[in-house]
C-alpha cells in the first residue's frame, strides 16, 4: 500500500492535472459537439461547421485550463499564454480537419454519425498532443528543485 502512496504523492500534480484537464475538455467537446451539429449539415459545410465549433470550445476550454486545470501554475501572462495557446490548438484543428474532410471528402461518408465518429477521433488524437503541449509551452510550472510543485497557492495568515 505505501508503494501506491508514494507514487501517488510522486505524480499528483500530473494526476490532478490531467484530472482536470479531462474535465475541461469534457466541456469542450460536447460545446463543440453541440455548436458543430447545430451547424452541419442544415447550415454550413463540414469543414466550416467545425471550425466554428472548434473556436467556440477552444475559448470555453482556455477559460477552463487557465483558471482551474493549471491556475497553480506561473505562466508568462495571459497575452503569452493566450497566443500560444491559439497557436497550438490550430495545430490541433488540423488534425481534427485532416481525420473529419479524410472521411467527408476521401471516404464519401456525409452523414451526422460518420462526421461525430471523426470528429470524436480527431478530438482524441488533438487531445494527447494539447495536454503534452500546453504542459510544456502554455502554463509553464518552473518550482526549485528542492521545492515541490503545488496544487494551489499559498495564502499567507494575514
Amino acid at each position: 500500500m505505501s508503494l501506491i502512496r508514494d507514487y501517488y504523492l510522486r505524480f499528483q500534480v500530473l494526476v490532478h492535472e490531467v484530472a482536470k484537464f479531462g474535465v475541461v475538455g469534457a466541456v469542450g467537446f460536447v460545446v463543440q459537439l453541440g455548436v458543430q451539429n447545430a451547424l452541419y449539415p442544415r447550415l454550413l459545410g463540414p469543414t466550416t461547421a467545425l471550425v466554428i465549433a472548434y473556436a467556440v470550445a477552444t475559448v470555453v476550454t482556455f477559460v477552463g485550463n487557465r483558471h482551474w486545470a493549471f491556475k497553480h501554475r506561473k505562466g508568462k501572462g495571459f497575452g503569452q499564454e493566450g497566443v500560444l495557446f491559439v497557436v497550438l490548438n490550430v495545430v490541433g484543428i488540423f488534425i481534427q480537419i485532416g481525420i473529419v474532410d479524410f472521411v467527408v471528402y476521401g471516404l464519401h461518408m456525409r452523414d451526422t454519425l460518420p462526421y461525430n465518429l471523426a470528429t470524436i477521433v480527431g478530438i482524441g488524437i488533438g487531445t494527447l498532443f494539447r495536454l503534452v503541449t500546453y504542459r510544456k509551452y502554455v502554463f509553464l510550472a518552473q518550482p526549485p528543485a528542492d521545492t515541490p510543485e503545488q496544487l494551489e497557492p499559498e495564502t499567507s495568515g494575514r
